[in-house]
């Protein structure tokens, strides 16, 4: 009955709790394996870290990905979780889970790849022995892209509602003074490989096009090698695109429909999600999940 009541509990998460729940279940796992087994931080992450040798990497390309399952200390896996708990919200008020995942793990993919080439190509940071773990670049793909789409959509910080636009300025800024001061400057890299692609990933879609659609074939592909039971229809999500003249019935009324998805997105991105009815929200959240 227990174990019942669990997965009830976690199948009630959105996406953005349940990578939650993942993350701070491996840190929990990986500091009970140190002080109840013994087994030192380096022979548990050792296997799962991004290295900064490019050769190295090669003999674990999975660690592009599973280094943002892993976190140095309570601090930073605490912000991190922080940080994904609520950019997730604002998220997953406009996209589906699909979308999500392409935008986080593609952030998680860039922040890895700049985090490589940076240790590889600048003289200064060649001779230094280090590797990355954390899920910061995942975090800021997901921040920086509600920040790009919705950047006049305000958020309670404190005491004060601050524009989207803002705080992400205020993010890419911070990474960029902690590099130029020489504070943790691969995993700041990292981070702004994720901004990168949050940025663009969320102008991109204002234009129509989805540039993780490629991604989340991959990820759809790979479920199915564990899919027991007859697959299952596609999430479909919302984004503009080009009206295009249809001469048929069923033509007018999708264009119809997709002029009212636009001019809600725009309302949206003017003065952000809570200037919405109740029945702009309605419509827009069916139309999600059509």
């Amino acid at each position: 009955m227990g174990n019942q009541n669990i997965r009830y509990y976690y199948n009630r998460l959105n996406i953005a709790e349940r990578l939650i729940v993942i993350n701070v279940a491996v840190f929990i796992l990986s500091g009970l394996l140190k002080i109840l087994f013994g087994f030192s931080g380096d022979s548990i992450t050792g296997w799962f870290e991004l290295p900064k040798d490019f050769f190295h990497f090669l003999t674990q390309p999975w660690s592009i990905v599973t280094y943002s399952f892993f976190h140095s200390g309570l601090g930073h896996i605490f912000w991190n979780m922080l940080m994904l708990y609520f950019a997730g919200r604002i998220f997953l008020n406009l996209f589906d889970n699909r979308r999500f995942l392409n935008v986080y793990f593609l952030g998680v993919i860039l922040g890895g790849m700049i985090f490589l080439l940076s240790y590889n190509i600048f003289p200064a940071l060649l001779g230094i022995n280090t590797s990355l773990i954390g899920a910061s670049a995942g975090v800021t793909a997901v921040l920086i892209f509600v920040c790009s789409y919705l950047p006049n959509q305000e958020a309670r910080v404190i005491f004060f509602n601050v524009k989207l636009w803002h705080i992400g300025v205020f993010v890419v800024l911070l990474d960029l003074i902690q590099i130029s001061i020489g504070g943790n400057v691969g995993g700041r890299l990292a981070h702004l490989g994720g901004a990168a692609l949050g940025y663009f990933y969320a102008r991109q879609l204002i234009n129509g096009n989805d540039i993780g659609s490629g991604f989340a074939k991959l990820l759809d592909a790979i479920a199915n090698l564990f899919k027991r039971s007859e697959r299952k229809a596609p999430l479909k999500t919302v984004y503009r695109k080009e009206s295009r003249g249809g001469g048929s019935t069923d033509n007018y009324d999708k264009e119809s429909r997709q002029r009212k998805i636009d001019a809600i997105l725009d309302k949206i991105s003017k003065s952000g999600y809570e200037s919405l009815s109740k029945a702009e929200k309605d419509f827009l959240f069916k139309a999600g999940k059509e």
